[in-house]
């Protein structure tokens, strides 16, 4: 018998959930051009730090929030359609993490893409919870999933919201890189391992 894909000690339940686009084409992960802006909509790396916290049995109450955010995530489920009504160039959930899911992006679009530290959301409780352990916080936005937050590419003259942050910007070449540096080492979630 090979190797099983799932195993689970208790019933395991799941969903799934049909829509519509309303007419519009789907903004796949295959669409980033060069000169595109790279953007974020959600909290990165909270699900990780939550998780960390909990497998360190840190007193959850100091780190309510972080907690939150791994045991329940809040994607931005209507920044999806409003990304692809801003003429999104391409889009992808982050659950395996930012790097991990970015290069889903570069591959199938053929292109590199820059992600800048700097321009990453300060998120002053995952910066406490990375000391308190002892962790790199910003490990945890680069490689950490299960956040559901949205990545997607935009055409450089695109006016977004105030809730889609500009995160980097897709360049020619292949593959993900951070500050201008190869990203290698920073894997989230690999399937099937």
């Amino acid at each position: 018998m090979g190797k099983s894909t799932w195993a689970a000690d208790s019933i395991v339940i799941a969903i799934t959930a049909l829509g519509d686009l309303g007419g519009r084409d789907p903004v796949t992960r295959a669409g980033a051009r060069a000169g595109d802006l790279l953007a974020v909509a959600g909290r990165l790396g909270r699900s990780a730090g939550g998780l960390a916290l909990l497998e360190a049995a840190v007193p959850a109450e100091e780190f309510a929030g972080l907690v939150a955010s791994h045991r329940r995530p809040d994607p931005p489920y209507a920044a999806g359609p409003e990304a692809a009504a801003l003429g999104a160039t391409s889009m992808i959930d982050i659950s395996d993490g930012l790097v991990s899911d970015l290069n889903h992006v570069a591959k199938a679009s053929g292109v590199l893409i820059d992600v800048e530290t700097a321009r990453l959301p300060d998120d002053p409780q995952l910066r406490s919870a990375g000391a308190a352990l002892g962790a790199d916080w910003l490990r945890w936005v680069l490689a950490g999933g299960e956040d559901h937050a949205l990545a997607a590419t935009f055409p450089p003259e695109t006016r977004l919201p105030g809730h889609w942050l500009v995160i980097g910007a897709v360049r020619p070449g292949r593959g993900v890189t951070v500050d201008s540096v190869p990203a290698d080492g920073l894997a989230g979630w690999r399937h099937f391992l």
